[in-house]
């Protein structure tokens, strides 16, 4: 428990530093036009066109509450950073169809089968204690409620991102690198991501397993295609490479209906 706690800390301490500068890491900002609308079509194929009582985990700065508000979904959206949160609450003053809260989403401790819906970004192969974060997740869901996942194996570059990777590179040496991404704290996250159930890289496949194991049904992969494509049409050729890096998935499945 202890090693827990102290890498959880570490994982908040390290997006609380980031919180003023995510925004401007390619990937995190989702600007309005193509992608925006990308991200907002893969959302209305998972949940429908309801509007729904969405509960969004490690909500960051609020990039994914904005595309879920594009779309009609009233949300409760949570991270464990209050550095994050200020962003986020600065960012969506004055707008109603949101709150933001500080809570842990591996334990969030909202009430039982509240949601309609559970959605989230780039967060499940951050999770300390899986299968317990997965099993609330369920809990706070309303019986035929929807989980919805959009993350990608960030430890295992494919074949191609490899050969992009270098590309990345020669570009970082001719014009300089890139302060805002990622490898702005590289050893830091590459200690976090040492120390994660998930450090070796998360696979859909893998995920499907143990949310089957969890009780859910009705699993559905999707491609995170049609959202790379969309990011690629604004993108420099820097960018447009590291939407080729590694390999990214939508998955999304239910809990069962009541009876």
């Amino acid at each position: 428990m202890t090693a827990n706690y102290t890498l959880k800390e570490d994982i908040r301490d390290y997006w609380s530093r980031r919180s003023l500068t995510f925004d401007l890491a390619f990937g995190h900002r989702i600007p309005p036009g193509p992608e925006l609308e990308a991200w907002g079509d893969a959302v209305t194929r998972a949940l429908g066109d309801r509007p729904l009582s969405v509960l969004e985990l490690a909500c960051g700065t609020g990039e994914v509450s904005n595309v879920l508000m594009s779309r009609g979904h009233r949300v409760t959206a949570l991270d464990f950073s209050e550095a994050m949160l200020s962003v986020a609450r600065a960012k969506h003053a004055g707008r109603d169809q949101v709150r933001f809260i500080l809570a842990d989403a591996e334990n969030t401790m909202e009430p039982d089968g509240l949601y309609d819906a559970v959605v989230c970004r780039h967060l499940v192969w951050t999770l300390t204690r899986p299968e317990e974060a997965f099993a609330d997740w369920f809990r706070v869901l309303k019986p035929g409620g929807r989980l919805l996942v959009f993350d990608g194996d960030w430890a295992n570059p494919t074949r191609l991102g490899r050969l992009a990777g270098m590309t990345i590179k020669i570009i970082d040496r001719l014009k300089g690198e890139d302060p805002h991404y990622d490898g702005a704290m590289g050893d830091r996250h590459r200690s976090i991501m040492s120390r994660l159930p998930f450090g070796h890289g998360l696979t859909a496949g893998e995920l499907a397993a143990l949310l089957r194991r969890t009780g859910f049904v009705g699993l559905d992969i999707a491609s995170h295609a049609p959202i790379a494509a969309a990011q690629r049409r604004t993108a420099d050729l820097r960018n447009c490479l590291r939407t080729l890096l590694y390999r990214r998935f939508i998955l999304s499945c239910r809990k069962p209906d009541a009876g």
